[in-house]
C-alpha cells in the first residue's frame, strides 16, 4: 500500500492520500497532515503523533486488501458496540415512511437500559427476552415488527462476521393479537359525526380526513401543504416494490375538509406548513370521545377507529383487498385480512335472517300445537 504526499497551496502543510491507482476516486484522503516546517514543540509533537497515526492507517489499508477473496474479516472493521452497528444499520437501510427499524433501535435501547452491548451478549435467551419485552408492551402486529427488524440487524451482522451463530434463528416473531376487538364506525355513524359540532374543530375536521383516507394519526399530525395537489394526496408511504410513495384520490368530502382547511387559514392571513394544528394525541382522544358521545353514538372510538372504519366500508363495497391494502399503504393484504376487517356482524338479524325463514316451512311453527 503506498501512500501519497500533497503540500497545500501555501505549502505550509504536507496531506497524505491513499494510493489505489490512477482512476477517479482511487486515491482518498487519509484525513491527516504534518506541518512542512514546524513552528514551535506543539507542530512538533503533533507531526509526530500523525506520522504515527498514518503507520496504523497504512497497515489497516493494507491488511485491508490482502484480506480480498478471503473469509478474514479485518478486526478494525468490527464495531466492539453492537448498539453502534445497529445505529449504522438503521441508519442505511431506512426507508422515508417505514418507522418499523427506527422503532425496533428505540425499544430496544429502552429494553439493555444501557449505551453498550458487547456482541457476545446478544444469546438467544437474550432474544427470547427482548421478544417479551415487546410482547408485553405493545399488541396487535407491532411486536412482531419491531422483533422482525431487530432480527434483520442480527442477521446482517452474522453476515458480517459479528456472529458465528444467528442467535435469533430459533427466536422467531410472534405477534399480540388484543383480546379487545377495536370499534368501528358504521355509515350511518359517519354521517352523525359529519353533522354534530366538536369542541374542536381542528380535531374534528382531522379525524374525519382520517376516515376518508385511512391516514394513522402521525401520518395526519405531519400532513403538510406540499402533500396535497389538487384532488390528489401523496402519503409518506413508501411502495417496497416501485420506491414511490402511494397516492390517494380524495373523496368529496376529503377535498371539502381541505378547501375548508385553507380557506380558514387565509381568513386570518396565517401561513401554516400543516393542513391541521392540533392537540397532542391524547388530547385529541379525550376530544374525539366527547365528540362521539354527543353525536349519540354508543362506541368506545379512538384515532386508530378511523383507519379501521376506512377499510372495513371500503369492503363492505366489495373492494378487493389488495386495492384496500395499497390504499392503506401495505404491501401485502396480510394486514387487511388479519386486523383491518369486521370482525363483528354490522347487523345480526340481517344476517341470521338469511337462514331458512318460517315462510318456506309454514308449517313447522305449528308443530306440537
Amino acid at each position: 500500500m503506498n501512500i501519497l504526499e500533497r503540500p497545500n497551496k501555501k505549502g505550509d502543510k504536507i496531506y497524505f492520500l491513499y494510493d489505489y491507482g490512477r482512476g477517479p476516486g482511487q486515491r482518498p484522503s487519509t484525513g491527516i497532515f504534518i506541518y512542512t516546517n514546524p513552528k514551535d514543540q506543539i507542530q512538533k509533537n503533533h507531526n509526530k503523533e500523525a506520522l504515527k497515526l498514518l503507520e496504523v492507517k497504512k497497515s489497516q489499508a493494507t491488511i485491508d486488501q490482502q484480506a480480498i477473496g478471503s473469509a478474514f474479516i479485518p478486526a478494525h472493521k468490527f464495531k466492539a458496540n453492537f448498539l453502534e452497528y445497529y445505529e449504522e444499520y438503521v441508519k442505511l437501510n431506512a426507508r422515508k415512511g417505514n418507522r418499523h427499524l427506527a422503532n425496533s433501535l428505540a425499544q430496544f435501547k429502552l429494553f439493555i437500559k444501557r449505551d453498550f452491548i458487547a456482541p457476545i451478549d446478544i444469546t438467544e435467551n437474550f432474544c427470547k427476552r427482548f421478544r417479551q419485552f415487546l410482547l408485553d408492551k405493545y399488541t396487535g402486529e407491532t411486536p412482531g415488527n419491531y422483533y422482525s427488524r431487530f432480527k434483520w440487524a442480527v442477521s446482517a451482522a452474522e453476515s458480517d462476521g459479528y456472529f458465528q451463530k444467528n442467535p435469533t434463528e430459533k427466536v422467531n416473531s410472534k405477534s399480540n393479537p388484543s383480546s379487545k376487538l377495536k370499534e368501528n364506525l358504521e355509515v350511518d355513524e359517519y354521517l352523525k359525526l359529519l353533522t354534530t359540532p366538536c369542541l374542536n374543530e381542528e380535531v374534528k375536521a382531522a379525524f374525519l380526513f382520517c376516515c376518508y383516507t385511512g391516514l394513522r394519526w402521525v401520518d395526519v399530525k405531519q400532513l403538510g401543504w406540499k402533500d396535497i395537489r389538487g384532488n390528489v394526496l401523496t402519503t409518506r408511504i413508501i411502495q417496497a416494490k416501485t420506491g414511490q410513495p402511494v397516492t390517494l384520490t380524495l373523496h368529496p368530502i376529503a377535498k371539502a375538509t381541505i378547501e375548508k382547511q385553507k380557506a380558514k387559514l387565509e381568513a386570518v392571513k396565517i401561513q401554516n406548513p400543516e393542513v391541521f394544528s392540533l392537540p397532542t394525541a391524547d388530547g385529541a382522544n379525550k376530544i374525539l370521545d366527547a365528540w362521539v358521545k354527543s353525536a349519540g353514538i354508543d362506541k368506545y372510538i379512538t384515532w386508530s377507529c378511523a383507519r379501521l372504519s376506512f377499510s372495513i366500508l371500503l369492503q363492505d363495497k366489495n373492494v378487493d383487498d389488495a386495492t384496500v391494502a395499497y390504499l392503506m399503504g401495505h404491501t401485502t393484504t396480510d394486514q387487511v385480512r388479519k386486523t383491518y376487517k369486521r370482525h363483528r356482524p354490522k347487523d345480526q338479524t340481517e344476517t341470521i335472517s338469511q337462514l331458512p325463514s318460517p315462510e318456506q316451512a309454514p308449517y313447522f311453527l305449528n308443530i306440537g300445537k
